[in-house]
């Protein structure tokens, strides 16, 4: 229960950082700065708007990792210029994830897994191989994104890495972390379904997720 405490506490710490970017934005009439800031501090309620309309059940754990990982890239990365200041947080950045893509790839599966009215049932290794796919689809998607937004809008979201001004190093960077951060997790998923021992981070959330959510997971006959 206390870890619990500080994981909702550190939350709100991060949704104070960004409702004052908003009003330091306004202050030095960045409007810009104002509307994106706004934008991702609506985007980091998602999780908490999700869990109340749909009585979900999400491990305040992943939850502050999803936020966080979200002020990071979009505030702190895009606002605040850290993709410029340091080489290494698009790389750091897209190995995170990496490993929240492929823990939402896996937990989604695994859910259509159990429940009763779905009707299949998969073998441990698919539910890995999905978990590990959906990863590196997103991670492709997002790329598409970044040459999308360069292309139409001037932004410079596909960074110059290495003296190539064309962004391919950096998307291959990033596809490539991209797709260590969901090998990792499937193999911890793979693990936890063959063995169902509570060993790793992500089997504690995969069993705090199904004691928390128990309309999701009936006992097949």
């Amino acid at each position: 229960m206390e870890t619990r405490v500080i994981h909702r506490r550190l939350t709100f710490v991060l949704h104070v950082l960004l409702l004052v970017g908003v009003l330091v934005g306004i202050w030095e009439r960045h409007w810009a700065a104002v509307v994106l800031t706004f934008l991702i501090l609506m985007l980091t309620l998602v999780p908490l708007l999700l869990a109340k309309r749909f009585r979900l059940f999400i491990p305040p754990e992943f939850e502050l990792m999803a936020i966080a990982f979200v002020f990071a890239s979009l505030f702190l990365g895009e606002v605040r210029g850290y993709y410029t200041r340091f080489w290494w947080w698009d790389i750091a950045l897209h190995t995170g994830s990496g490993f929240l893509l492929g823990i939402v790839g896996f937990l989604l599966v695994y859910v259509l897994n159990e429940i009763e009215d779905v009707g299949v049932h998969m073998k441990p290794g698919f539910v890995a191989l999905f978990a590990f796919l959906f990863a590196v689809g997103m991670g492709a998607l997002w790329e598409i994104f970044e040459f999308f937004m360069d292309g139409f809008f001037g932004m410079n979201m596909q960074k110059e890495m290495l003296g190539d001004p064309s962004g391919l190093t950096d998307t291959m960077w990033d596809l490539i972390v991209d797709t260590l951060g969901g090998a990792i997790i499937a193999f911890l998923g793979y693990g936890y379904l063959k063995t169902s021992e509570n060993q790793s981070f992500l089997e504690r959330w995969i069993h705090s997720f199904i004691e928390k959510n128990p309309r999701f997971f009936k006992h097949r006959s």
